[in-house]
Parts: structure tokens; sequence; C-alpha cells
């Protein structure tokens, strides 16, 4: 029923010269306030993110200061612990945030998610009252940058085979521990020209205890290092990526995040809310390439042209619509399943965004036959979304595995 409700006003569209303003059309798990949240961030987007979004991809940079107004108005904090200056909201909130900013910068976006889900999230629901006390408040403002270290040089796809390694100091487990290792493609890792951000939450492997250990490193203490600032990247450019180096680095006692060897459990959970909020960055995307298509068809006047013409761009735009729709019903049923403070949702998860990367690269192929060779310059934004779709695609993990789980 929706499907055809869908493909009716896409036909139309063209021929009656009217833009999709709105593509979503099926109705949502939304309460009032996740409706009031999706307004409140559209219009933020509108009149700071997407004004600067083409500068700061072209030039590769991360916009620090509009970064720090995510801050300003509590988006950094969504999901964290009202106690520590969060918001205490759920994941279809966290959802509604990353499809609005991914609809103009997907880079800024995922440099967001890094910060707002990854790591104040993760310390949120993991951290102790210290670490909350002392990690929370300057990340949740936007004062000081935070991200997460899994991932490593070597691209075992698990996690558990990892390198790095977290020791005791003269073999005592209760006390400080040494980190030694590396990790790779670390978002927020680099933030611009070589300066590394300020918090990381960065996972090791603890051989005693035959498991995975968190601890927090903070930018400055001795050993730590950035290895590499990554340049010159294919998409995503408007968010920092660095290779982190940890060459025998003090770990206080203080800074040890939950039990030693039993990090795998925060790790699984806080997946779970990551690929939600990476199938959203999709989603973002493929609304903006939508409303691109249909849009560039009415400036262009291409409903006078033959109508073999119209049919292939209805039937491009068409397609498109009905695979968004059916993704959004996908991704906002599971997100309202998903409680926060479990782990229990990892295979929903995993569909969702092994779903909505698809349909975000298929979606933004659509666009580019549509646009022709403008498709291929800046001024549609349609080159750089489709070039972010696919980035998208396996971060986090990548099709194939989602496939085969």
């Amino acid at each position: 029923m929706y499907t055809n409700f869908i493909l009716r006003n896409a036909k139309s569209a063209i021929k009656n010269n009217r833009y999709i303003s709105n593509v979503s059309m099926i109705k949502m798990p939304f309460n009032k306030e996740h409706y009031s949240l999706k307004n409140m961030v559209k219009e933020f987007v509108l009149k700071e993110v997407e004004p600067q979004a083409n500068e700061y991809n072209r030039k590769e940079k991360f916009n620090k200061d509009l970064f720090k107004r995510l801050g300003d108005i509590g988006l950094l904090g969504l999901t964290a612990d009202t106690n520590y200056g969060g918001l205490g909201l759920d994941s279809i909130s966290s959802c509604i945030v990353h499809q609005e900013l991914s609809r103009s910068d997907p880079g800024l976006c995922l440099a967001y998610l890094a910060h707002s889900l990854l790591f104040v999230n993760n310390l949120s629901f993991n951290g102790n009252q210290y670490q909350k006390q002392k990690f929370l408040e300057g990340a949740i403002n936007g004062n000081k940058i935070g991200s997460i270290g899994i991932i490593e040089s070597s691209r075992e796809t698990n996690v558990f085979g990892m390198k790095t390694q977290l020791n005791p100091i003269n073999n005592k487990w209760d006390g400080d521990l040494i980190l030694h290792g590396s990790k790779m493609w670390i978002t927020n890792g680099c933030i611009n020209e070589n300066q590394l951000g300020d918090y990381f939450l960065i996972y090791g492997k603890t051989v005693r205890h035959f498991g995975l250990t968190m601890v927090i490193v903070e930018k400055g203490m001795p050993g730590f290092t950035l290895g590499r600032n990554i340049k010159n990247k294919c998409g995503l450019r408007s968010c920092g990526t660095g290779e982190l180096y940890f060459s025998n680095v003090i770990i206080p006692k203080k800074n040890i995040v939950g039990e030693i060897g039993n990090a795998s459990i925060s790790i699984m959970r806080n997946l779970e809310i990551e690929r939600l909020a990476l199938a959203s960055i999709s989603h973002g995307i493929a609304e903006r390439l939508i409303e691109s298509m249909v849009k560039y068809t009415n400036d262009r006047n291409i409903s006078k042209k033959s109508n073999k013409k119209i049919e292939q761009i209805q039937r491009m735009i068409n397609k498109s619509c009905a695979e968004f729709q059916a993704g959004q019903s996908y991704l906002y049923n599971t997100a309202s399943q998903l409680d926060l403070y479990k782990s229990n949702t990892i295979l929903y998860s995993d569909g969702v965004k092994l779903y909505s990367t698809t349909m975000a690269k298929k979606i933004a192929d659509r666009a580019m036959e549509v646009l022709g060779d403008d498709g291929y310059i800046e001024d549609y934004t349609v080159e750089r979304l489709c070039k972010d779709a696919k980035l998208i695609d396996f971060i986090g993990k990548t099709t194939e595995l989602h496939d085969k789980k």
C-alpha cells in the first residue's frame, strides 16, 4: 500500500513539476519529543551545516567550531546520563540526529558518531563515578573531542584477534597497566594538522585474563603519539582520521574502565547502537539523493522531453523511494526495540546496516545516472554523497561480513 502511494507520487512529481521536500511518508514510532528533536536538528543543519559542507569536504578539514556548536545545543550528550550533563534520550533519537546531519555532511556526522556514541555513550554506561565526573563534562559540551580505538593496521576482522597489549607493572594486576600497540583508521584520531583528539577509549588484550580490557587514554600521556594523519580519502573527508601509537603508555588504575578482561561485553553493546547510527547515515544520504534527483528533473524541465526519457527517470526515482521507505521502517522499528542498557539486538542492527548501506549505494548510482555529467561535479552534491555512501558500507563491518552473519 505504502509502496504504491510512493510510486504514484514520485511519478507525478516530474510531470507536475513538484519538489518532494520530505521523502519520508511512512508513520514512524516517534513521540512528540522525537518530532521536536527532528525539527530542531533539521533547522540547525539547514542554517549551520549545509553552508559549510562542500568547503570543508573539499579542503579535507574538520570544522571544530561547528562541532562545538553541537555541544552547545546538547547533541553531544544525547544518550548520556542526565546526572553528568547528558540528555538521556533513546536510540530512536540517536538515529534521528544521525540521519538529519548526514543529509548535509556525512563526514561531520561520522565524527559526531565516534564522539557521542563510541566515547560519550560508552563511558556514560561503563564508567565509574570518578571517570564520568572527570571526562564527560568536557566531552558533552564540546570542549574535548573523544573516540574509540578497536581496529588495528593488520585489518583483523575479529576484534578478539587484536595485538595491542595491556600488561601490569611488576605483574601486579591491582595497579597501573602498561599499554603497548597501535590503532588504525581512528575517526577523531587526528583533528586537524597533526593534532590528536583529547580522549580515547582504547581496547587491549590482557593475556592472563583471556579477554579484552578498556582504558581511557588522554592526549599528552607519555608514549601516546599520532602515527599518521590519514589524508586524501575518497569520501567522508570532513572528519579527521588517524593512526595511533602507544609505546609503553602508563595507564593509571583510575583510567581502567570496568573489570580487567571483561570489556568484550561493552564492545558488543556499543556496536549495536553504532551500526544503527551508521545505517541512519546511509538513510540521510539516500534521502538527500532522492530529493536531488527530483529537484534536478524539475529544474531541467525533463518532463517536457520524450516519454521514454520520463519513464527511465520515473523508474529510478520510484525504486529509490520504495527502497528508502522500506529501510526507514526497518531502521526505526529496530531502534524502537533497542535498549541502550542491554545487549540483545546485534543480529537486527547488523541486518539494518546491511540493508541500509546497500540501499544507499544503489540510490547513489541511480542519482548519478539521472544527473548525468552534472552528477560528477561538486555543484550538485551528488558527487560527494556517492563517495560517502560507499565508505559507510564498510565502516563498522563490511557488507560481506554482515551478510555472512
